[in-house]
């Protein structure tokens, strides 16, 4: 790993370090941990209802669909979704009675969910160069639109059917009219709407879009930081343990294992999806635990650890890649 790419993660750690000293001192207030006006909250509720729709309206309406390189693109998100659906699976099978039924869902965002933005694009630039900075943004393209959508879904239809009377047909209602009417789900269909009819967007808009998407990144950095001091570290690590392996070596284990010898790729596009399937946890991980009030202290604790244990593994997947099919 290069004194460049180092310096990234230390400045993302130095960014949630800011974040941690602002709510330990208590600057935006003292709302208990938790309550509604608990500062990480209320950022955290600006992020998912604002800065994000922004985000993901805007790359999706100005997608260009005829330019990205579909099969690269199913090699990584094919393993990848299935990975997160059986992890989903697995945590819903092992979900104790009277446990929090988002659960499973927050589990598996944390496992699978990668920090494509802050800690990916300058591994991406600084090791594979303009070439393999490319295949790394058509991944990032789609990255939030499909993880995001595949769990938003499934949490949605874990709450219906928990609250539904009890008949099929209300359960499904629910569950499609809260995914699609979802501060997530919502920007995206409007983006592809959009994206559908050809037409630019208006300057005014765009600078609008522009400005509330460039947000996202350092309001989840100083997230992570206060979430950690409004809730501290969790009580056990055991499950925490499992969350960082899976992310950092179960995922770009199978990726690798999918995308080489099943479907035959090769060389740089191989080493670029490994590598972003190799990624720490990304912060959209701990919006989605805040929106659904679950695990917050294991989510923030997870990416910050994941951050932190990546400076170790990222030169060991390179290692790896290297042997199997070099760039």
């Amino acid at each position: 790993m290069t004194w460049a790419i180092a310096a990234k993660l230390l400045a993302i750690l130095v960014a949630v370090a800011i974040g941690w000293v602002v709510g330990r001192m208590r600057w935006l207030g003292g709302g208990a941990a938790g309550s509604d006006s608990d500062p990480a909250r209320v950022l955290a509720n600006a992020a998912f209802y604002i800065f994000v729709p922004a985000l993901l309206f805007r790359t999706t309406a100005r997608l260009d669909t005829a330019a990205l390189p579909w099969a690269f693109l199913g090699a990584f998100f094919v393993p990848m979704l299935v990975l997160i659906a059986l992890a989903y699976g697995l945590y819903r099978w092992r979900l104790a009675p009277g446990q929090n039924v988002v659960t499973p869902s927050v589990k598996a965002i944390t496992a699978g969910f990668g920090n494509t933005l802050q800690v990916g694009l300058p591994v991406a630039a600084g090791v594979f160069g303009e070439k393999g900075l490319a295949l790394h943004i058509a991944v990032v393209s789609l990255h939030a639109l499909c993880i995001l959508t595949l769990l938003t879904t499934l949490v949605e239809l874990d709450l219906a059917r928990e609250r539904a009377s009890g008949r099929l047909v209300d359960t499904l209602l629910q569950t499609v009219r809260n995914t699609v009417i979802h501060p997530v789900v919502l920007p995206v269909l409007a983006g592809l709407a959009w994206n559908a009819t050809n037409l630019p967007l208006p300057a005014v808009a765009d600078e609008a879009l522009q400005s509330l998407g460039t947000a996202v990144v350092p309001l989840c950095l100083t997230l992570i930081g206060m979430s950690l001091a409004y809730y501290g570290w969790p009580r056990t690590w055991n499950g925490l343990v499992g969350l960082v392996a899976a992310k950092l070596l179960l995922m770009p284990a199978v990726v690798l294992a999918v995308g080489h010898w099943l479907l035959g790729l090769s060389g740089m596009p191989l080493a670029v999806i490994v590598m972003i399937a190799a990624l720490p946890t990304g912060s959209n991980a701990l919006i989605f635990a805040q929106r659904y009030r679950a695990l917050e202290a294991e989510v923030t604790a997870a990416t910050v650890v994941s951050t932190v244990l990546y400076v170790a593994t990222a030169p060991l997947w390179l290692a790896v890649l290297a042997r199997v099919s070099p760039w």
